[in-house]
């Protein structure tokens, strides 16, 4: 893509990253059901220029991503260079730095929204990707490290003047974790502070918090992370109420039908044992279902299942129960305990 930076100025959709969550697999099932941009899940600069295989793993990507961004992260801007350049091999249409993850093990390496408490440092860690990156970089960050010290506004500018083309505002601090309501008044400050396109994040949970989004923040695009979990459709729904188009609510045999075919890729790329890769995949199932009136008794079987046919003996269960009752409107998964390296499964109503 030529320019993707004015690209993104079109009121885009586009897929967060979430460690353990937005692999390459789901990436491409988000594509099909309208995803405009994907971020890949972030990867270690630390770990890379390590050469360990696992985070290379998680930086690689396939034609049907692009649009796509590899992310990175880390503290240390000679690091962060270095990593660039392994990256740049790749050849993605962008790279992403991930300034925002609230984790504990990213945080305590001076990554993610560790660098909000140091903005100095923050600019000399954007400084040295934009310097030996062979794309567009772009930044990812939280609103601050606590309502205390928002700092949204100074990192925008500070982000802008060192280069990127582009930023994405995670309208929650480090301290608020994915709790609580997200500020949307955060990201519209920052894109008053700055001419870059600026993409807003948090509480999208269907195609209306998308559209109530973009008017009250004014922001050039939006990218969504956990409503999009069992519920790839979410982007093209989104995508249709931009056009004026009544959305698409996939039935109850399309979400079986989708968890099915998810579960089947991950076996069919994976060389480690087939019980642990369904093992890894319940959470993911669950989701698909986490919404229909009736459904615990199926999350609870999903969470003991070990291979393909007890998955799809559950699920079939799946379209006995929702009929019409599971639009996106009325989605109420909660995923308030997951973070940006681990998930677990959903409780309550948060997302």
């Amino acid at each position: 893509m030529e320019n993707l930076q004015q690209w993104l100025r079109g009121r885009r959709v586009a897929l967060a990253p979430v460690a353990s969550i937005t692999n390459s697999i789901y990436r491409r099932l988000c594509k099909e059901q309208g995803a405009d941009y994907c971020v890949t899940e972030l990867v270690s600069s630390e770990a890379l220029t390590r050469d360990s295989l696992r985070s290379y793993e998680l930086a690689r990507f396939t034609p049907a991503e692009r649009p796509v961004a590899v992310q990175i992260f880390g503290g240390d801007p000679d690091k962060m260079a270095r990593a660039v350049d392994l990256v740049n091999e790749l050849e993605p249409d962008a790279i992403d730095i991930n300034m925002g993850c609230p984790a504990r093990k990213v945080v305590r390496n001076a990554g993610g929204s560790d660098l909000l408490r140091d903005l100095p440092r923050l600019g000399r860690v954007v400084g040295a990707v934009v310097a030996r990156s062979q794309v567009p970089v772009s930044v990812k960050i939280r609103a601050g490290w606590d309502e205390q010290s928002v700092v949204a506004v100074d990192a925008a500018r500070i982000i802008e003047s060192e280069g990127a083309q582009w930023m994405t505002i995670h309208a929650r601090t480090k301290s608020m974790g994915f709790g609580g309501r997200a500020r949307w008044d955060w990201i519209a400050t920052a894109k008053d502070a700055v001419r870059i396109p600026v993409i807003g994040n948090g509480d999208i949970v269907n195609a209306g918090d998308a559209m109530r989004m973009f008017e009250a923040t004014g922001c050039d695009s939006v990218m969504i992370g956990r409503g999009s979990f069992g519920y790839p459709w979410i982007f093209a729904q989104v995508k249709a109420w931009l056009a004026g188009e009544l959305p698409f609510a996939p039935t109850p045999l399309d979400r079986v039908e989708m968890a099915l075919r998810n579960l089947r890729l991950e076996l069919d790329e994976s060389s480690g044992d087939p019980v642990r890769v369904v093992r890894a995949m319940r959470k993911h199932l669950a989701w698909y279902v986490a919404d229909l009136p009736g459904s615990k008794e199926l999350r609870t079987r999903i969470f003991v299942a070990d291979t393909y046919a007890e998955v799809e003996d559950v699920l079939r269960r799946y379209e006995e129960l929702g009929g019409d009752t599971a639009a996106a409107e009325g989605r109420t998964a909660s995923f308030s305990r997951l973070s940006c390296d681990s998930a677990s499964a959903p409780e309550g109503a948060n997302a």
